[in-house]
This record gives structure tokens, C-alpha cells and sequence, in this order.
């Protein structure tokens, strides 16, 4: 109940985030033979997007669908995180209340529809929630339940790493953890070697399937594959100093009261062995954060599992702490309610102009939201089909092509309908801008201007088309 009325607010709205935008975009094409990272590129692990192309086979509006589901993902987390909490010796009314805490945060991190962490995060609790039994089942001596354990821990961390990379590190914090356990129950070092295999192999299950699967497509296929998941994120060009240490800015005190209950639960209670997992759990995953570098606010919703986990106990024991953090959340939701505009009501206006005007040509979303390919129903010009690769200097040589050719390739093609912003979300590719803005100057007309955030979105048709009203 508490997820739908937090979330429900953005049921149908197709313009939430750019991400998630884009994974729908993929999953549907997915539907229609189009192969990921070949017919259209991300960097992405391909079972994120065959998450996103599973929910478009239940019936529906598929913005609605993906929604609804995404939904139902953050709830069973909640659930898993109050479970957690319990380990940590925390009542009901804290469980509850770090339950509540991390749905209502995710919302505050851009997580009020379908980010990767709103579904790998669940694979990651469960991982987490087994390895605080740990401490239990060493006690016993339980060496096969400590090995069955970890195979789960594994197997849940590895579909998380298919969900997004970054869950590799809380993975290893899972396995190893699980490694010191089953040598304090008094297992072998010969029995310890055969189990880290163990859980190794089940850790790199889901991506070892991935990657045989490009295999076997052929070799070009494959360099495709590996380009994008392993070697693109290495080339992308960083943000201004200024914009990191903003987001970084944000993203701190948005989190703090988490970070003060952190600090609270560690000084106040005795040195339990499950407290210390929790927060090496949570030291695993702020250097999953830190990783990357980038710093947006999204990347912090993995840090919301183990922070509501930790805070539990404290939540429940001190109203004063749980009256401040929902109190903060609360602020902050309103806060988010009335300064994000509506986007989703431009995007339908301007699918509308699209699909009205495209016909049976591929129109060319430059700067803006990859919605609009699926909200119209057209085909795509490039397989290079997320904005920011094209459009934004951040993504300057890390695609793995040379982007001002393929965008020359696509205005000489002379799309009917071509979109971009008047500001750009993140520095412009100056090269490939410049090739759009001589285009458009040349053979295009300005025929509708849409609202997208504080800046705006500019549709342009070609000249020589005689506008569908």
C-alpha cells in the first residue's frame, strides 16, 4: 500500500527518467528481433534489458505495465529489508519504519519508476539477508546450510551484476563473508577452496551466460557485446568538477539522516556480528557508488538498502530519530512534488506531431527522450539510439564509432522529424551539434516548442513535408 501511494503519482507517465526510458525502448525492440548492443547500443548488461522486454509481454500499456511492476519490486525489497532489519535485533515499528524509509527514498533518488537499482536491489537484499544469518548459522557449526547459503548469496549477487555491474562489489562482500563463516564453523581449507569455487562460478553464472551466448553468434557480434558492457565505460569523457561536486551536494543531504542513524546504531550498541556485516555491506557498496565516478542521484539507491537495514533498530528505539528522518522524507518528497514539472504530458504532444508526420521514415530524436520512438511507433535512424551518445560531450569517442559521421549519416538521410533541446541537459558534442544545427538551418522548419524541465524541446520538420495537423 505504502509503495502504490508513494509511486502512484507517475502511474502512465512515459517521461520519468531518461534510463528507464531507454530500457523500455530496448526491451520492446527486443520483442521485434532487434539484438542489444547491435541494432541498438547501451552499455548496459543485456539482462536489465530482458527484464524490460519480459514486462512488455504482459498485456497492456506497456508505461503502465513496467510501472506497476517496478512497483511491486520495490515493495518485496521493503519487505526483504525489514526482514533484515529483524537480524539486526530491531522491533516491529523499526522494521516498518526502514521498510517505509527506503521506498519513500527512492522516489527521492530518481528511483520513482523503473532504474536498474529499483529491480537489481532486490537481488541484493536477498543476497544481504542471507548473509546476516551467517553469524547464526556458524554458531551451530552448520557448515552445509553456510554453503547452501552461499550459493543462494551468490546466485542472486551474480543476477544483480546482469542487472547492472557495479552489484560485483557487494557480491564479493557477500562471498567472502561467507568464505570467513564456513572456515569459523570449522570447515577445512581444502572444503573453504571447493565452496569459494563454488559460489564463484555461481556469482558469474548469469554474465558467463551472456557473454556464450554473444559468443556463439560470431565474432562480430561478440566484439560488439564486449565493447559495450566492458570497454565503453572506460572511454566516457568526465563531467565538470562543478556538476559532480553539485550532485555530490544533493545526493549527501538527502541521505544524511541516515548517515547520522549510522553513526547513532554503530556508537550505541554492543559490536553484534550481524551489525558488522550490515555495515560492511554498506561500506561495499559506497565503493560500488564511488566507482564510477559520475555521481548521480540514482547511483545512490543501492546505498538505500544496507542505510534502512542499519537504521532499523535505531528507528524503532528512538521516536525522536524516526520522527526526524520521515519527517525529512516527507520535506523532501514535497518538495520534489511541486518543483518537477510534467514531462510526460510534452512527450505525448510531441509522439503525437511525430507519428503524425514521420510516415513510413525514421525520425531522428537528436536531444530529448528516446520515449518518443516508442510513444510514436517508429523506426529508429541509428542503433546508437539514447540521446546522450550522440548529443553530449561526455559520450565523445565511447561508443565505439565516430559519432559526427554517423550523425552526418543520419541528417544526409534527411529524417522527416527531428527533435533537440534548446539547452542541453550536459555539454554538447560541439561536432555533432553543429552538424544538426547547420541541417536544420538548411532544410527544416520549427514547428513546435515543448517544455522539458527549465529548458525546452524543439521539434523540427523538413520542409519539403506538408504538416498533419
Amino acid at each position: 500500500m505504502v509503495a502504490v501511494l508513494l509511486r502512484a503519482r507517475d502511474f502512465g507517465n512515459p517521461a520519468i527518467h531518461v534510463d528507464e526510458e531507454y530500457y523500455l525502448l530496448v526491451g520492446d525492440r527486443m520483442l521485434h528481433g532487434t539484438l542489444p548492443y547491435l541494432g541498438i547500443w547501451d552499455r548496459k548488461p543485456v539482462g536489465l534489458f530482458l527484464i524490460f522486454a519480459a514486462i512488455r509481454l504482459i498485456p497492456g500499456d506497456g508505461i503502465l505495465v513496467y510501472q506497476l511492476v517496478a512497483t511491486l519490486f520495490a515493495a518485496v525489497t521493503a519487505w526483504v529489508v525489514a526482514r533484515a532489519g529483524q537480524q539486526l535485533g530491531a522491533g516491529r515499528g523499526g522494521t516498518i519504519a526502514a521498510a517505509i524509509c527506503y521506498i519513500l527514498w527512492l522516489s527521492l533518488l530518481s528511483g520513482r519508476g523503473g532504474q536498474s537499482p529499483v529491480f537489481y536491489n532486490l537481488f541484493v537484499a536477498g543476497g544481504g539477508l542471507l548473509t546476516l544469518r551467517l553469524p547464526q548459522l556458524a554458531t551451530r557449526r552448520d557448515r552445509r546450510a553456510i554453503v547452501i547459503n552461499g550459493a543462494a548469496a551468490c546466485l542472486l549477487a551474480g543476477l544483480a551484476i546482469q542487472t547492472k555491474y557495479t552489484p560485483v562489489v557487494e557480491g564479493a562482500f557477500f562471498g567472502l563473508a561467507h568464505l570467513w563463516y564456513l572456515r569459523r564453523a570449522g570447515a577445512s581449507l581444502f572444503a573453504v577452496g571447493g565452496a569459494a569455487i563454488l559460489w564463484a562460478a555461481l556469482g558469474l553464472a548469469p554474465t558467463a551466460l551472456a557473454v556464450a551466448y554473444y559468443y556463439e553468434r560470431g565474432s562480430a557480434v561478440f566484439q560488439a557485446f564486449w565493447f559495450a558492457n566492458f570497454v565503453s565505460v572506460g572511454l566516457r569523457r568526465g563531467y565538470p568538477a562543478a556538476k559532480i561536486a553539485a550532485r555530490l551536494a544533493g545526493t549527501t543531504t538527502q541521505l544524511a539522516p541516515f548517515a547520522l542513524i549510522a553513526t547513532l546504531h554503530w556508537r550505541d550498541r554492543p559490536r553484534r556480528a550481524e551489525t558488522i556485516l550490515a555495515c560492511g555491506w554498506l561500506a561495499a557498496a559506497l565503493v560500488a557508488f564511488v566507482m564510477i565516478g559520475a555521481f548521480f542521484d540514482h547511483y545512490a539507491l543501492p546505498l538505500m538498502v544496507p542505510l534502512a537495514i542499519v537504521a532499523a533498530p535505531v528507528l524503532g528505539r528512538h521516536r525522536a530519530a524516526l520522527v526526524a528522518t520521515l519527517g525529512w522524507g516527507v520535506a523532501l518528497l514535497t518538495f520534489h512534488i511541486v518543483t518537477e514539472p510534467d514531462e510526460g504530458t510534452s512527450a505525448r504532444a510531441i509522439a503525437r506531431v511525430i507519428k503524425a508526420d514521420s510516415g513510413a521514415e525514421c525520425p531522428f530524436v537528436f536531444a530529448g527522450d528516446s520515449i518518443l520512438y516508442y510513444l510514436a511507433g517508429t523506426c529508429l535512424p541509428t542503433a546508437y539510439a539514447f540521446p546522450s551518445t550522440l548529443a553530449y560531450d561526455a559520450e565523445r569517442g565511447a561508443s565505439g564509432i565516430d559519432e559526427t559521421a554517423e550523425v552526418r549519416r543520419i541528417m544526409t538521410r534527411r529524417p522527416p522529424v527531428v527533435v533537440t533541446m534548446d539547452h542541453p541537459l550536459a555539454p554538447w558534442n560541439l561536432a555533432t551539434h553543429a552538424v544538426v544545427a547547420r541541417a536544420l538551418a538548411q532544410g527544416y522548419r520549427l514547428i513546435m516548442v515543448a517544455p522539458r524541465g527549465a529548458d525546452h524541446l524543439l521539434v523540427y520538420l523538413r520542409r519539403d513535408i506538408r504538416r498533419v495537423r
